[in-house]
Protein backbone atom coordinates (compact mmCIF):
# COMPACT_ATOMS: atom_id res chain seq x y z
CA UNK A 1 0.00 0.00 0.00
CA UNK A 2 0.96 3.25 -1.20
CA UNK A 3 2.04 5.80 1.75
CA UNK A 4 -0.89 7.94 0.01
CA UNK A 5 -3.53 5.89 0.89
CA UNK A 6 -2.10 4.78 4.44
CA UNK A 7 -2.27 8.52 5.14
CA UNK A 8 -5.54 8.57 4.04
CA UNK A 9 -6.92 5.43 5.77
CA UNK A 10 -5.46 7.28 9.10
CA UNK A 11 -7.29 10.05 8.46
CA UNK A 12 -10.75 8.16 7.64
CA UNK A 13 -9.66 6.57 11.27
CA UNK A 14 -9.43 10.14 13.03
CA UNK A 15 -12.36 11.55 11.98
CA UNK A 16 -14.64 8.53 12.87
CA UNK A 17 -13.20 8.58 16.14
CA UNK A 18 -14.07 12.31 16.44
CA UNK A 19 -17.64 11.96 15.39
CA UNK A 20 -20.50 11.61 17.84
CA UNK A 21 -23.71 11.88 15.41
CA UNK A 22 -25.09 9.43 12.57
CA UNK A 23 -24.79 12.92 10.39
CA UNK A 24 -20.94 13.64 11.35
CA UNK A 25 -20.49 9.32 10.61
CA UNK A 26 -22.25 9.67 6.98
CA UNK A 27 -20.27 13.29 6.20
CA UNK A 28 -16.98 11.36 7.22
CA UNK A 29 -18.36 8.47 4.55
CA UNK A 30 -19.00 11.10 1.44
CA UNK A 31 -15.57 12.90 2.31
CA UNK A 32 -13.62 9.73 1.78
CA UNK A 33 -15.86 7.37 0.15
CA UNK A 34 -18.70 9.68 -2.19
CA UNK A 35 -18.23 10.04 -5.93
CA UNK A 36 -16.13 13.15 -5.33
CA UNK A 37 -14.44 11.47 -2.13
CA UNK A 38 -10.91 11.81 -1.76
CA UNK A 39 -10.35 7.86 -2.22
CA UNK A 40 -12.29 8.17 -5.66
CA UNK A 41 -9.93 11.22 -6.61
CA UNK A 42 -6.93 9.09 -6.22
CA UNK A 43 -8.32 5.99 -8.25
CA UNK A 44 -9.32 9.04 -11.12
CA UNK A 45 -5.11 9.36 -10.55
CA UNK A 46 -4.49 5.92 -11.67
CA UNK A 47 -2.93 7.22 -15.11
CA UNK A 48 0.05 8.77 -13.23
CA UNK A 49 0.95 5.37 -12.06
CA UNK A 50 3.49 3.34 -13.32
CA UNK A 51 2.02 0.51 -15.95
CA UNK A 52 3.44 -2.33 -13.63
CA UNK A 53 2.59 -1.15 -10.25
CA UNK A 54 -1.38 -0.13 -11.67
CA UNK A 55 -2.28 -3.63 -11.26
CA UNK A 56 -1.31 -3.06 -7.43
CA UNK A 57 -2.51 0.37 -6.56
CA UNK A 58 -6.25 -0.63 -7.63
CA UNK A 59 -5.95 -3.48 -5.47
CA UNK A 60 -4.61 -1.47 -2.69
CA UNK A 61 -7.60 0.81 -3.41
CA UNK A 62 -10.50 -1.36 -2.94
CA UNK A 63 -8.98 -2.81 0.41
CA UNK A 64 -9.07 0.70 1.62
CA UNK A 65 -12.51 1.30 0.61
CA UNK A 66 -13.88 -1.95 2.01
CA UNK A 67 -12.08 -1.83 5.46
CA UNK A 68 -13.44 2.36 5.34
CA UNK A 69 -17.14 0.92 4.59
CA UNK A 70 -16.48 -1.93 7.24
CA UNK A 71 -15.38 0.28 9.83
CA UNK A 72 -18.26 3.05 8.99
CA UNK A 73 -20.65 0.58 9.43
CA UNK A 74 -19.57 -0.54 12.28
CA UNK A 75 -19.13 2.89 14.20
CA UNK A 76 -22.80 3.30 13.29
CA UNK A 77 -23.99 -0.46 14.53
CA UNK A 78 -22.27 0.84 17.92
CA UNK A 79 -23.96 4.18 18.04
CA UNK A 80 -27.25 2.43 17.73
CA UNK A 81 -27.18 0.16 19.62
CA UNK A 82 -25.28 2.40 22.58
CA UNK A 83 -28.10 4.89 21.81
CA UNK A 84 -30.27 1.82 22.55
CA UNK A 85 -29.15 0.89 25.44
CA UNK A 86 -29.50 4.53 27.06
CA UNK A 87 -33.03 4.51 25.82
CA UNK A 88 -33.45 1.48 27.80
CA UNK A 89 -31.72 2.99 31.00
CA UNK A 90 -33.70 6.26 30.75
CA UNK A 91 -37.15 4.59 30.71
CA UNK A 92 -36.39 1.76 33.06
CA UNK A 93 -38.90 1.42 35.71
CA UNK A 94 -37.56 1.08 39.06
CA UNK A 95 -39.66 -1.79 40.69
CA UNK A 96 -37.93 -0.76 43.89
CA UNK A 97 -40.14 2.67 44.12
CA UNK A 98 -43.93 2.75 45.66
CA UNK A 99 -46.46 2.04 43.55
CA UNK A 100 -48.89 5.29 42.69
CA UNK A 101 -52.21 4.49 45.01
CA UNK A 102 -54.62 4.74 42.60
CA UNK A 103 -57.90 6.60 43.52
CA UNK A 104 -60.98 5.21 44.00
CA UNK A 105 -64.02 6.74 43.10
CA UNK A 106 -67.13 7.49 45.08
CA UNK A 107 -70.70 8.00 44.97
CA UNK A 108 -72.25 10.88 45.44
CA UNK A 109 -73.92 11.77 49.14
CA UNK A 110 -77.26 12.65 47.21
CA UNK A 111 -76.48 9.56 44.88
CA UNK A 112 -76.32 7.47 47.89
CA UNK A 113 -79.08 8.77 49.63
CA UNK A 114 -81.50 8.15 46.68
CA UNK A 115 -79.86 4.46 46.67
CA UNK A 116 -80.68 3.45 50.40
CA UNK A 117 -84.01 5.10 49.95
CA UNK A 118 -85.18 2.95 46.99
CA UNK A 119 -83.59 0.14 49.28
CA UNK A 120 -85.64 0.60 52.24
CA UNK A 121 -89.52 0.90 49.62
CA UNK A 122 -87.76 -2.33 47.84
CA UNK A 123 -88.13 -4.14 51.05
CA UNK A 124 -91.84 -2.49 51.39
CA UNK A 125 -92.83 -4.02 47.78
CA UNK A 126 -92.37 -0.29 45.98
CA UNK A 127 -90.66 -0.07 42.03
CA UNK A 128 -88.75 2.30 41.21
CA UNK A 129 -89.77 4.01 37.40
CA UNK A 130 -88.62 7.23 35.82
CA UNK A 131 -89.90 9.37 33.07
CA UNK A 132 -89.15 13.04 30.98
CA UNK A 133 -87.61 15.76 32.51
CA UNK A 134 -89.19 17.94 30.22
CA UNK A 135 -92.64 17.47 30.71
CA UNK A 136 -96.01 18.50 29.49
CA UNK A 137 -98.13 20.98 31.59
CA UNK A 138 -100.39 18.53 31.48
CA UNK A 139 -98.92 15.84 33.57
CA UNK A 140 -97.20 18.63 35.52
CA UNK A 141 -99.65 20.76 36.45
CA UNK A 142 -103.15 20.02 35.27
CA UNK A 143 -103.62 16.26 35.45
CA UNK A 144 -102.72 16.84 39.45
CA UNK A 145 -105.27 19.13 39.71
CA UNK A 146 -103.73 22.19 39.37
CA UNK A 147 -105.66 23.79 36.04
CA UNK A 148 -103.93 27.01 34.92
CA UNK A 149 -105.60 29.94 36.80
CA UNK A 150 -104.86 27.68 40.16
CA UNK A 151 -102.85 29.64 43.20
CA UNK A 152 -100.55 26.70 43.89
CA UNK A 153 -99.12 27.31 40.22
CA UNK A 154 -97.42 30.28 42.36
CA UNK A 155 -95.63 27.90 44.85
CA UNK A 156 -93.43 26.63 41.88
CA UNK A 157 -91.56 28.97 40.03
CA UNK A 158 -91.36 26.98 37.05
CA UNK A 159 -89.26 27.57 33.64
CA UNK A 160 -91.26 27.15 30.73
CA UNK A 161 -89.53 25.73 27.35
CA UNK A 162 -92.72 26.67 25.39
CA UNK A 163 -96.43 27.58 26.11
CA UNK A 164 -97.16 23.84 26.96
CA UNK A 165 -94.35 22.57 27.69
CA UNK A 166 -92.15 22.88 31.13
CA UNK A 167 -89.20 21.74 32.84
CA UNK A 168 -90.97 19.12 35.26
CA UNK A 169 -91.16 20.92 39.01
CA UNK A 170 -91.41 17.84 40.52
CA UNK A 171 -91.71 13.89 39.41
CA UNK A 172 -95.09 13.23 40.18
CA UNK A 173 -95.86 13.40 36.22
CA UNK A 174 -94.16 10.49 36.71
CA UNK A 175 -96.98 8.81 38.28
CA UNK A 176 -100.01 9.90 36.51
CA UNK A 177 -98.09 8.28 33.22
CA UNK A 178 -97.61 5.25 35.37
CA UNK A 179 -101.62 5.11 36.14
CA UNK A 180 -102.49 6.03 32.42
CA UNK A 181 -101.35 2.46 31.24
CA UNK A 182 -101.46 0.34 34.64
CA UNK A 183 -104.25 -0.96 36.89
CA UNK A 184 -103.97 -0.95 40.64
CA UNK A 185 -102.65 -2.12 42.90
CA UNK A 186 -99.62 0.54 42.00
CA UNK A 187 -96.54 0.74 43.84
CA UNK A 188 -93.97 2.88 42.88
CA UNK A 189 -91.19 4.92 43.40
CA UNK A 190 -90.32 8.31 41.03
CA UNK A 191 -86.80 9.29 41.55
CA UNK A 192 -85.17 12.26 39.00
CA UNK A 193 -83.81 16.09 38.70
CA UNK A 194 -86.82 18.26 38.81
CA UNK A 195 -86.45 22.54 38.15
CA UNK A 196 -87.74 24.95 39.70
CA UNK A 197 -86.44 29.57 39.57
CA UNK A 198 -84.92 29.55 43.11
CA UNK A 199 -81.10 29.63 44.33
CA UNK A 200 -79.71 30.40 47.75
CA UNK A 201 -78.04 28.35 50.22
CA UNK A 202 -81.00 25.92 50.97
CA UNK A 203 -82.16 25.53 47.02
CA UNK A 204 -80.91 25.61 43.79
CA UNK A 205 -82.62 25.63 40.11
CA UNK A 206 -82.02 21.90 39.79
CA UNK A 207 -82.18 19.77 42.45
CA UNK A 208 -83.44 16.16 43.36
CA UNK A 209 -86.85 14.54 44.40
CA UNK A 210 -88.30 11.03 45.41
CA UNK A 211 -91.76 10.41 45.14
CA UNK A 212 -93.66 7.55 46.22
CA UNK A 213 -97.48 6.06 45.49
CA UNK A 214 -99.21 3.00 46.70
CA UNK A 215 -103.26 2.84 45.14
CA UNK A 216 -105.13 -0.44 45.60
CA UNK A 217 -108.64 -1.29 47.64
CA UNK A 218 -108.78 -0.22 51.11
CA UNK A 219 -106.17 2.45 51.25
CA UNK A 220 -106.54 4.54 54.22
CA UNK A 221 -104.51 7.18 56.06
CA UNK A 222 -102.93 4.85 58.68
CA UNK A 223 -101.61 3.19 55.70
CA UNK A 224 -99.88 6.01 55.13
CA UNK A 225 -98.69 6.74 58.34
CA UNK A 226 -97.28 3.19 58.89
CA UNK A 227 -95.17 3.21 55.66
CA UNK A 228 -93.44 6.35 56.25
CA UNK A 229 -92.79 5.28 59.91
CA UNK A 230 -90.98 2.27 58.82
CA UNK A 231 -89.43 4.49 56.07
CA UNK A 232 -87.80 7.37 58.63
CA UNK A 233 -86.77 5.24 61.35
CA UNK A 234 -85.17 3.10 58.85
CA UNK A 235 -83.54 5.84 57.66
CA UNK A 236 -82.46 7.78 60.54
CA UNK A 237 -82.70 5.30 63.41
CA UNK A 238 -85.55 3.43 65.45
CA UNK A 239 -85.88 5.84 67.86
CA UNK A 240 -86.36 9.11 65.64
CA UNK A 241 -89.53 10.67 67.03
CA UNK A 242 -92.13 11.97 64.34
CA UNK A 243 -95.32 14.15 63.81
CA UNK A 244 -97.99 14.70 61.06
CA UNK A 245 -99.07 18.05 60.60
CA UNK A 246 -102.44 19.41 58.42
CA UNK A 247 -101.37 20.74 55.31
CA UNK A 248 -102.24 21.61 51.55
CA UNK A 249 -100.90 20.01 48.19
CA UNK A 250 -103.63 19.99 45.15
CA UNK A 251 -103.42 17.17 44.40
CA UNK A 252 -103.79 14.91 47.89
CA UNK A 253 -106.89 15.13 50.42
CA UNK A 254 -105.70 15.64 52.99
CA UNK A 255 -102.83 16.38 52.93
CA UNK A 256 -99.91 16.65 55.66
CA UNK A 257 -96.56 17.48 55.96
CA UNK A 258 -94.14 14.98 58.62
CA UNK A 259 -91.70 16.29 60.56
CA UNK A 260 -88.97 14.49 62.97
CA UNK A 261 -87.49 15.52 65.86
CA UNK A 262 -84.46 17.63 64.70
CA UNK A 263 -81.40 15.29 63.95
CA UNK A 264 -78.79 18.25 65.11
CA UNK A 265 -79.92 19.40 68.62
CA UNK A 266 -81.96 16.00 69.27
CA UNK A 267 -84.77 18.27 69.85
CA UNK A 268 -83.65 20.54 72.27
CA UNK A 269 -83.96 23.55 69.58
CA UNK A 270 -81.30 24.88 67.54
CA UNK A 271 -80.35 26.95 64.10
CA UNK A 272 -81.15 24.43 61.97
CA UNK A 273 -84.47 23.86 63.38
CA UNK A 274 -85.66 27.69 64.53
CA UNK A 275 -85.30 26.43 67.68
CA UNK A 276 -88.55 24.61 67.39
CA UNK A 277 -87.12 21.21 67.72
CA UNK A 278 -88.31 19.92 64.55
CA UNK A 279 -87.59 19.56 61.20
CA UNK A 280 -90.25 19.46 58.23
CA UNK A 281 -88.83 16.13 55.93
CA UNK A 282 -91.60 15.22 52.93
CA UNK A 283 -94.81 16.16 51.99
CA UNK A 284 -97.57 13.68 52.07
CA UNK A 285 -101.43 12.75 52.00
CA UNK A 286 -103.91 10.79 50.04
CA UNK A 287 -104.86 10.77 46.48
CA UNK A 288 -107.44 13.50 45.31
CA UNK A 289 -110.77 11.79 43.55
CA UNK A 290 -109.86 14.75 40.79
CA UNK A 291 -106.73 13.31 40.22
CA UNK A 292 -107.84 9.79 39.94
CA UNK A 293 -110.63 10.67 37.61
CA UNK A 294 -107.81 12.02 35.27
CA UNK A 295 -106.57 8.45 35.11
CA UNK A 296 -109.96 6.66 34.86
CA UNK A 297 -109.45 5.15 38.05
CA UNK A 298 -113.03 4.61 39.86
CA UNK A 299 -112.17 6.71 43.50
CA UNK A 300 -115.22 4.54 45.16
CA UNK A 301 -113.45 1.51 44.17
CA UNK A 302 -109.72 2.64 44.86
CA UNK A 303 -107.94 4.94 47.22
CA UNK A 304 -104.31 5.66 47.80
CA UNK A 305 -101.81 7.73 48.83
CA UNK A 306 -98.67 9.72 47.85
CA UNK A 307 -95.39 11.37 49.05
CA UNK A 308 -92.30 13.68 48.21
CA UNK A 309 -89.31 14.58 49.38
CA UNK A 310 -86.16 16.60 48.61
CA UNK A 311 -82.98 14.40 48.04
CA UNK A 312 -80.45 17.14 48.72
CA UNK A 313 -82.52 17.75 52.15
CA UNK A 314 -82.17 14.41 53.15
CA UNK A 315 -78.52 14.21 52.36
CA UNK A 316 -77.94 17.67 54.48
CA UNK A 317 -79.63 16.18 57.30
CA UNK A 318 -78.33 12.64 56.96
CA UNK A 319 -74.94 13.93 56.71
CA UNK A 320 -74.80 17.69 58.65
CA UNK A 321 -74.38 19.39 55.68
CA UNK A 322 -75.39 23.06 55.70
CA UNK A 323 -75.05 24.31 52.42
CA UNK A 324 -77.05 22.76 49.45
CA UNK A 325 -74.61 24.34 47.06
CA UNK A 326 -71.78 21.97 48.39
CA UNK A 327 -73.21 19.41 46.25
CA UNK A 328 -72.93 21.05 42.82
CA UNK A 329 -68.92 22.41 43.11
CA UNK A 330 -67.32 18.78 42.49
CA UNK A 331 -64.35 19.85 44.92
CA UNK A 332 -62.76 16.88 45.76
CA UNK A 333 -62.33 17.74 49.54
CA UNK A 334 -66.25 17.75 50.11
CA UNK A 335 -66.68 14.78 48.09
CA UNK A 336 -63.73 12.28 49.37
CA UNK A 337 -65.26 12.55 52.93
CA UNK A 338 -68.43 10.32 51.48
Amino acid sequence: MTGELEVLRDQAEAELRKAGTEEEIQAVRTRFLGRKGLLTGLLRNIATVAPEDRPQFGKDCNEVKELLSARIDQVLAEMAASGKEQAILRDRIDITLPGRVVRHGRLHPVTQVQEEICRIFAGLGFSTVEGPEVELDYYNFEALNIPKDHPARDMQDTFYVEDSIVLRTHTSPVQVRIMEKTRPPVRILSPGRVYRRDSDVSHTPMFHQIEGLLVDRGITFGDLKGVLTVFLRQMFGEDTALRFRPSFFPFTEPSAEVDIRCVMCGGKGCRVCGQSGWLEILGSGMVDPAVFGNVHYDPEEFTGFAFGLGLERIAMLKFGISDIRLFFENDLRFLEQF
